[in-house]
């Protein structure tokens, strides 16, 4: 299982996913924590070791994995070097999580999570909880009329339509002020500056369409401080200041979606892609679920899936087990005991015929096409890996060689084995970005080239060996952070439910063969489990209606 975050930002950057409630600061020295003892052992195995000589057992030594008795897991890898730590708690709830008509709560609950608690981020606690309540039932008073005006039979008589007007203007107003007296009581950003001010660097969340994570790191001497502000806001969260916040995720969904011609894409895209399976729904949400929930809703959310059976933190750093553990067990193990979520998600039909989504607009042309494939438990996952790897990593990669460098028709060119997740079924992504002079029909053409070659032809030996070297000399380099190692073994911990299986990737990747790759590129290439998308350009001004043409008009 790789994750291919990397593939959001070769998107041009345009789309802004996983969505990030806080823009990381440059990290310090103490603050990146890693370990130049490690990273040169990580250097030397990868030049020196085969696939699969990885010993689990040497790294056991250093790791120490709790389950509190409410559910909570946490993985602590001790590294002494030097006096810091990283954490990265995972939720397992992402937007595909989302309810009906609630798209972007998700990742809306990520953006309360740094407002505070009880505790942190106001002065009256007790006062504010009062106004709280009044702003969420002057905002069901609203939201109530709002929609039963929306769904109104139309009144020919005028003075019913000014009294409606009036009506909605009043209760607005009501919530208004509800919400203004609920502020007088915020201390803003209390909680990233409690951080910051005890050496915490990195303060970030992110939220994607299988998970929501928080990390940050710290001085190993306040370990006890973490704990109690992260068992605290995953206990006691404030919904404060959640309609001000809810309109900046509106301003995102403008910005990343509604204003940029990849974002359109991209949504309409896996709209049309995925009909059942919840990846059909944007992460940030549909604009009119983003202008009707509620900071009540935001709370269900939170119960329901913000609980500890549900949550694995990763530790990594100058941290002794036998002393943090207990410390872990008095501060989280308050959190109330609650049954895991169960999975309910509805399976995917099989795609019977070629979809398309066409996007004309005044931009750069930009091409997709996807497939679709098993989720990561399916035995072929590492060979998805494989053929991605083959295809896209790096200049040796067939589909630089071929479009960018040789053909010289694309900027930009790669196949994603898992899009846009990986939790639920999903889909094998191939995209390029034409240059100048060259169509979406050249992209479409050399990409078929590839794909048959992949059918027909075995991949040559030494593209099959630099797969697995690549493999394991990136999983080595990553252990050199603690950062990244406290995410992979959260991300691991929660998908197998064992730490380990980080490491018994590689024994996965040792085993794939040539005919495993052809077998599975004639399984899922096929042109009646293709979805298109591009972007066609068009002159400024120019109607984009195409009479018979599928896709977004």
């Amino acid at each position: 299982m790789k994750r291919w975050c990397v593939f959001l930002a070769l998107l041009l950057l345009a789309v802004a996913m996983p969505l990030t409630a806080q823009n990381s600061p440059p990290a310090s020295a103490a603050a990146s924590a890693t370990q130049p003892s490690h990273a040169a052992a990580a250097s030397a195995n990868a030049a020196q070791s085969p696939i699969g000589t990885i010993n689990i057992a040497e790294y056991e030594k250093h790791v120490s994995v709790k389950t509190l008795p409410n559910g909570l897991t946490v993985v602590l890898w001790r590294r002494p070097e030097a006096p810091v730590f990283s954490f990265f708690t995972m939720v397992d709830a992402g937007s595909a999580q989302d309810p009906l008509h609630e798209t972007g709560l998700a990742h809306m609950m990520e953006h309360m999570a740094f407002k505070g608690t009880p505790d942190i981020g106001t002065t009256d606690y007790a006062a504010e909880k009062v106004a709280l309540e009044k702003v969420e039932q002057t905002y069901a008073a609203y939201e109530t009329e709002r929609i039963r005006q929306m769904h109104a039979v139309p009144d020919s008589a005028k003075d019913s339509g000014e009294q409606d007007k009036a009506r909605l203007a009043e209760l607005k107003k009501a919530w208004d002020d509800a919400r203004d007296a609920a502020d007088k009581y915020v201390i803003k950003n209390q909680f990233a500056k409690t951080v910051e001010e005890h050496g915490g660097t990195g303060l970030n969340a992110f939220t994607d369409y299988d998970e929501t994570a928080y990390l940050y790191s710290l001085p190993a001497n306040q370990i006890e401080l973490w704990a109690a502000l992260e068992s605290d806001r995953m206990t006691h969260p404030v919904m404060r200041e959640f309609y001000k916040e809810r309109s900046v995720v509106m301003e995102e969904r403008r910005l990343r979606t509604d204003s940029n011609p990849t974002g359109r894409l991209l949504e309409q895209f896996l709209g049309t892609a995925f009909m059942a399976n919840p990846y059909h729904r944007p992460t940030i949400g549909y604009r009119s679920d983003l202008e009707s929930f509620s900071a009540t809703d935001a709370e269900e959310f939170f119960h329901r899936y913000y609980v500890p059976s549900n949550m694995v933190i990763g530790l990594v750093g100058d941290l002794d087990a036998d002393q943090v553990f207990p410390v872990i067990e008095r501060y989280f193990g308050q959190i109330p005991s609650r049954p895991k979520p169960l999975e309910l998600t509805t399976t995917e039909p099989a795609q019977n015929s070629v979809r398309e989504v066409t996007l004309r607009d005044p931009s750069q042309p930009f091409y997709l096409e996807g497939y679709h494939r098993p989720s990561y438990r399916a035995p072929d996952d590492v060979v998805y890996d494989a053929i991605s790897d083959i295809l896209s990593n790096g200049r040796t990669s067939r589909l630089y060689r071929s479009l960018v460098r040789d053909k010289q028709i694309a900027a930009a060119a790669a196949g994603i084995s898992s899009f846009p997740g990986s939790k639920y079924a999903h889909i094998f992504t191939f995209y390029a970005v034409p240059l100048p002079g060259h169509s979406n029909g050249e992209m479409q053409k050399a990409f078929a080239e590839e794909i048959q070659k992949l059918k027909t032809q075995d991949v040559t030996d030494d593209e099959l060996r630099m797969f697995k070297t690549r493999t394991e000399a990136d999983l080595i380099r990553g252990l050199a952070s603690n950062e990244g190692l406290a995410e992979e073994l959260a991300i691991y911990q929660t998908r197998y439910g064992d730490w380990r299986e980080l490491f018994r990737y590689l024994d996965r990747v040792d085993k794939v063969t040539k005919a495993d790759i052809r077998r599975v590129a004639n399984e899922v290439f096929q042109d009646t489990n293709r979805t298109i998308g591009v972007i066609q350009t068009q002159a400024p001004g120019q109607s984009s209606a195409v009479p018979g043409k599928g896709g977004e008009q």
